[in-house]
C-alpha cells in the first residue's frame, strides 16, 4: 500500500505548553534542536509506504523543517478545516493518512505496520488502537485518556486513513467527532444514548463501535490494533515534552 500523508501541524502553542516554550505553533517547540513537526515528517520519509507528503501549518515551518521535498498548505481556523485544506491541495488518488504534528516518537516501523494492517481489511476510515498495557509498558508514567471496551482497555491514535470521500460526506460528524476526541463520554453520547450506558457500564465492543460509525458516518469504519504506542503517546502538556526530550535524546534522525 502506497499512501499520500497530510501533516496537521496548525494548532496554535496555546494550552498548557506555553511553559515550556515561547513557540507560536505546537509544531514548531523545539525537542533536542528539532521542531517537534520535523521528527514526524522525518519517520514519514522513512516509511515504505508514503508517497507525497502535505504539511498543513504556518509558512514558517518551511524554514524549520529539514524535508525540502514536503508540500506546504497554510492552515486554517480548525483541524477539520485543516483537513480538507490538506485534501484540496493535495488531490489524492486513493485514501490518504492524516497525522499530526505531535507525536514526535513516531517511527517509520509504526506507520508501516499500520498501514500493513490496514490493507488487509476492507474499509472507508481506519483508526489505530492501542491497549493500556503497551503504552504502559514502554512508557510508564504517561497519561492517557482510556476507554474501557469488552476487549480491554484502549486509547486512541494520532493518525487515521481515509477515503477523501468520508471528509465531504460525513463533515459534520468528523468535526463534531474531532471536537471530542478526548472526551469519551461526549463521543459515546454522540453516538447515541444506548451507547453512552453501555460504555459506563464496560459492556460496549469495539465492533459496536465500529458498526455505530459506520451507520453515523455512512461509510465503513475499522479499528486496527496496533502495537506501537508511540502512535498516540502526543505532547500535549510538560511532562510528555519531558518524555518526548529524555526518548529522543541522541536521535540521528
Amino acid at each position: 500500500m502506497l499512501v499520500d500523508a497530510i501533516v496537521l501541524a496548525g494548532a496554535p502553542n496555546t494550552g498548557k505548553l506555553q511553559m515550556c516554550s515561547d513557540a507560536a505553533y505546537e509544531a514548531e517547540i523545539d525537542i533536542n534542536g528539532r521542531t517537534m513537526v520535523d521528527y514526524v515528517l522525518i519517520a514519514l520519509r522513512q516509511s515504505s509506504h508514503i508517497g507525497r507528503i502535505m504539511l498543513v501549518g504556518p509558512a514558517q515551518l518551511r524554514e524549520q523543517i529539514s524535508a525540502p521535498d514536503v508540500e506546504l498548505a497554510l492552515a486554517g481556523e480548525s483541524m477539520i478545516e485543516n483537513i480538507s485544506i490538506g485534501i484540496e491541495q493535495l488531490q489524492p488518488k486513493g485514501k490518504v493518512l492524516l497525522i499530526t504534528s505531535d507525536i514526535p516518537m513516531i517511527t517509520a516501523a509504526a506507520i508501516d505496520d499500520f498501514l500493513q494492517l490496514c490493507s488487509a481489511h476492507s474499509a472507508d476510515i481506519y483508526y489505530p488502537v492501542v491497549t493500556r498495557e503497551a503504552n504502559e509498558q514502554k512508557y510508564p508514567g504517561v497519561h492517557r485518556t482510556y476507554v474501557h471496551v469488552t476487549e480491554g482497555v484502549f486509547t486512541g491514535g494520532n493518525l487515521v486513513l481515509l477515503e477523501p470521500a468520508v471528509l465531504y460526506q460525513g463533515y459534520k460528524v468528523l468535526a463534531q467527532a474531532i471536537d471530542m476526541r478526548k472526551k469519551p463520554w461526549q463521543l459515546a453520547r454522540l453516538l447515541g444514548p444506548s451507547f453512552l450506558c453501555k460504555l459506563m457500564a464496560k459492556k460496549l465492543s469495539i465492533k459496536e463501535i465500529e458498526q455505530q460509525v459506520s451507520v453515523a458516518l455512512g461509510y465503513q469504519g475499522r479499528a486496527i490494533f496496533s502495537s506501537y504506542p508511540e502512535i498516540g503517546i502526543d505532547v500535549d502538556k510538560p511532562s510528555d515534552l519531558d518524555i518526548a526530550r529524555r526518548e529522543l535524546a541522541g536521535c540521528r534522525k
